[in-house]
Parts: C-alpha cells; sequence; structure tokens
C-alpha cells in the first residue's frame, strides 16, 4: 500500500504509480460511495467527473470531489485518490483544472479521458506544475484515432501511464464490445506503453452479475500484458486482483527458473535449463516479474543472479 493520501496538500501526495492491479471507478455525483470506495481495497480510487455525470450536474460534482479530495484522511495505510476530469478541449475540463489550482485541491493522479493527441496531456501536465505538486498524468486512450496517434501520445513528456476505453471505442470504431473485437486496440495500447516504459491498465468489464465473464477478461488483460484493470463495483475487485496475482504453480515455475539462473551464473554461465526449458536473460526477467506479482522482492539481476527473499 501507499502511503496515506494527503488530500489537504499541505505537502505534495506519494508518487502515483498504482500499487497494484485493482483500480475502482465512483461516480463523482454520488459522494455517499466515496468512503466506501476508499475503504474497498482497490489500491487506486477514481472518482469520475466525465461520462458518469450529466452535463447538467457537473459543477455538483466537481465540488464534492474536490471537497472531498480536501479532506484529512483517518487512519494509516489507503489508496491512491484519482480524479478522471472531463476533456481538455471542453468546456468542463478546463474548470475542473481551474477548480484543483484554486483550492490546491490535486488529487494523487488525475486521468484525462479522450486522449488523442500529445497535446491533451502537455495541457495538464503544465497546469499540475504550475501548481506544484506531486500529481500523475494518465491518458485515457478511448478512440480509434487514439490508437493510431500512441507513438506520438506515449512519449509525452511526465505521463504516468495510459489506460483503455473498451467502450468508447467500440462506439467509435463502429465494431462490438467483444474480447475478439478488443485484441487489436488492446494490444496496440500494451505494446506502446511498453517501449515507452509507463503501465497501461486495461478497460472495466461491464456485466456486472458475470464474475466468469470478468475472470476471463481480466486473465485475458494479464496476458496481454496490462498492469492492472479497472472495476465499476467493489464486488468484482477480488476477481481482478485474484487473476493479476500469479498462481501458486506459476509462482512455483518463475522460483525454479531464477534458482536455476542464480547457480548458472555463480558457475560462471548465462545460460542454463530449468524443467527441461531454456533459461536465458528474457526468461529470467519473465520470472521476475511474475515473483514481483506476488509481492515478493527479488533480489536478481540478469547478469548477476543471487536470491529471492
Amino acid at each position: 500500500m501507499q502511503p496515506p493520501l494527503n488530500r489537504a496538500n499541505s505537502a505534495p501526495p506519494a508518487a502515483a504509480g498504482p500499487s497494484g492491479p485493482t483500480w475502482l471507478v465512483t461516480p463523482g455525483i454520488a459522494p455517499a460511495r466515496f468512503d466506501t470506495a476508499i475503504g474497498s481495497g482497490a489500491e487506486v480510487v477514481l472518482l469520475d467527473l466525465e461520462d458518469s455525470v450529466p452535463t447538467g450536474s457537473k459543477a455538483d460534482a466537481r465540488a464534492a470531489v474536490l471537497a472531498f479530495a480536501g479532506a484529512p484522511t483517518p487512519g494509516a495505510d489507503g489508496p491512491l485518490l484519482g480524479v478522471r476530469i472531463n476533456a481538455v478541449d471542453s468546456a468542463e475540463g478546463p474548470r475542473d483544472l481551474a477548480a484543483m489550482g484554486e483550492g490546491s485541491l490535486w488529487p494523487d493522479l488525475v486521468v484525462v479521458p479522450k486522449v488523442e493527441s500529445s497535446r491533451e496531456i502537455e495541457a495538464v501536465v503544465q497546469a499540475v506544475r504550475r501548481a506544484q505538486v506531486a500529481t500523475k498524468v494518465w491518458a485515457l486512450i478511448e478512440s480509434p484515432r487514439g490508437i493510431v496517434s500512441l507513438s506520438g501520445i506515449v512519449h509525452t513528456p511526465a505521463l504516468a501511464g495510459v489506460l483503455f476505453g473498451a467502450a468508447d471505442y467500440a462506439a467509435a470504431a463502429g465494431c462490438q464490445l467483444t474480447s475478439r473485437a478488443m485484441w487489436y486496440p488492446r494490444a496496440q495500447l500494451v505494446t506502446a506503453a511498453a517501449a515507452a516504459g509507463i503501465p497501461a491498465v486495461d478497460s472495466p468489464f461491464f456485466s456486472l452479475d458475470d464474475q466468469d465473464g470478468l475472470r476471463s477478461a481480466a486473465l485475458e488483460a494479464v496476458e496481454l500484458g496490462f498492469t492492472g484493470k479497472v472495476a465499476v463495483h467493489p464486488h468484482q475487485l477480488s476477481v481482478i486482483a485474484k487473476a493479476f496475482a500469479p498462481s501458486p504453480r506459476e509462482l512455483e515455475a518463475a522460483r525454479a527458473v531464477l534458482a536455476a539462473a542464480a547457480a548458472a551464473a555463480n558457475a560462471g554461465g548465462a545460460i542454463t535449463t530449468a524443467d527441461g526449458v531454456m533459461v536465458g536473460p528474457p526468461l529470467v526477467d519473465a520470472a521476475l516479474a511474475v515473483v514481483r506479482r506476488a509481492g515478493h522482492r527479488p533480489t536478481v539481476t540478469t547478469t548477476s543472479v543471487t536470491k529471492v527473499s
């Protein structure tokens, strides 16, 4: 877990890379749900000022979200607090940023929706820098134009990560909101994010009563290389967390790879085998990633392998 939220912003908030794979989005127009979201166990709680808020309720939602962001936080560890603002080229997006700046009520992270170029990100980064806060800026990619412009978007200075918006993408592309239809844009997003060295978080699964479908979608997100997935209801969080955690078999195999690599390194070699599979630097990196997902602290590199604590 990250250090406690500092919603009063008397000092810069903690670094806002997600501490785990579970994100929970909550409508900004429903302040009665905010405390429940904070206590849900999600690593990132994202209060939404955009799609879930009707046009006539934007001001009320903004006031509720920023009042919550500025409230003192009791207790110790807690999730990161994020806010999805309105699009920066809309009337409401600049108002969201202005209100944050005027009240010095900056969350741990700001999610910028409908990003199709670096320009939208740069505008928010500049606002954060003027405020001299440690708020991280994330881009929500949810259109075909955003996907084809990824190479410019992901390398925007100070961009902390990207999220995928499947529903808006499907509407814009004229395709169905199915797993197969989303393979291409999701793979493109993960590839671009990996090339830029930033995390990518997958779109929500919208069928609230389909736990098997959620499990399948979350496992697919892991397979594609996403670092997390957004939930739209707290009861989805445990399924997502379990999907992103390595299975006992995966963890055992990863430890076998690291042990074999350590033995090879101690013997002066770089290549060895584990359970009949050749082990070299790429497989060691993959094993390290599995161990990290399990919450352990590997003390190994591909050139100098020692042990896993």
